[in-house]
């Protein structure tokens, strides 16, 4: 299994970007260098402790979504294999360890602005918005939801990217003024496909997909690929179908036990929910570990690398 907890890595490539979770380094013009570190974030601040496989999680995760998916989507992934990645990048050598079963080699590709969101429940933040005005992104919704209730057919829920704090639902008309309707249908189109084919897979294992967000980007040719991460515990709701009650919020696979934590601290005045973050217990930090380390296993059958 992966080994050192990563809170932040230091390479001799230029750094891109750095994000919550990953840092994203220049190897050249056409490719590049994800690493997913453990640090981890909830209500938009990241906290002090980093989550021991996270990172592993998310990229190993990723990796196996990006295989089996292909057919329906192209992706930008070329290696999530250290060695490979080592023998294309050979700087990256004195590295292997901090770079083993956290890094993906990748197609340089321009972003979509947009999350591409898919909900196949109502839950979360549609939820709240479902029982305030009885819509989601501002269009109407049916009448009698109730929490976590199934979507048939599921929604394409498009939102903005957001540097800092949260992203915004939009409208799907939205994005077609942004971007132009034939890139919004298409858009729509594979991101439905690739959550249709990702909850069916999942649900053989007992596992919902209540939700997920897809991020695009195109290349220097104008081919559409799906990028970042796909259908982790980071981009995605996922639920144990053995516990599932409509009516209620459901139990998930990801960092519930810090959320959970952390309101609590919220709702006791202990906490104001901004920057800096209060000290977590070694029984969440384990917790949350645990929890996505279940989530891949269940997914991909097999234990981290």
């Amino acid at each position: 299994m992966t080994g050192a907890v990563l809170v932040q890595s230091k390479l001799p490539l230029p750094l891109l970007r750095r994000g919550k979770v990953r840092e994203v380094y220049e190897v050249d013009d056409t490719t590049l260098l994800l690493v997913a570190s453990d640090r981890v974030s909830a209500f938009d601040v990241v906290m002090l402790e980093a989550v021991p496989h996270k990172g592993a999680v998310l990229t190993q995760m990723s990796a196996f979504w990006f295989a089996r998916l292909h057919s329906v989507m192209p992706h930008h992934l070329l290696s999530a294999d250290v060695d490979e990645i080592i023998r294309r990048v050979p700087v990256l050598a004195p590295h292997r360890d901090e770079l083993h079963g956290r890094s993906m080699l990748t197609r340089r590709a321009t972003t979509v602005p947009f999350e591409c969101v898919v909900r196949g429940y109502i839950s979360g933040s549609a939820w709240a918005e479902y029982t305030r005005t009885g819509t989601l992104a501002g269009e109407p919704m049916p009448t009698g939801l109730i929490e976590s209730a199934r979507l048939d057919p599921p929604i394409f829920s498009p939102a903005t990217k957001a540097e800092q704090g949260h992203d915004e639902n939009v409208t799907f008309d939205h994005v077609a003024r942004a971007l132009g309707r034939a890139a919004a249908e298409r858009l729509r189109t594979a991101s439905l496909d690739l959550y249709e084919a990702g909850r069916a897979y999942a649900a053989e294992r007992g596992i919902i997909i209540a939700d997920t967000k897809f991020e695009f980007g195109t290349t220097a040719s104008g081919e559409l690929l799906v990028i970042d991460e796909i259908l982790t515990p980071d981009s995605s709701r996922f639920w144990p179908a053995d516990r599932y009650q409509p009516g209620r919020g459901q139990p998930s696979f990801d960092k519930q036990p810090l959320r959970d934590y952390l309101a609590d601290l919220k709702k006791q005045g202990q906490w104001n929910g901004e920057a800096p973050p209060p000290a977590l217990p070694p029984e969440v930090v384990t917790a949350t570990s645990e929890r996505y380390r279940d989530a891949y296993r269940r997914v991909t059958g097999k234990e981290l690398e």
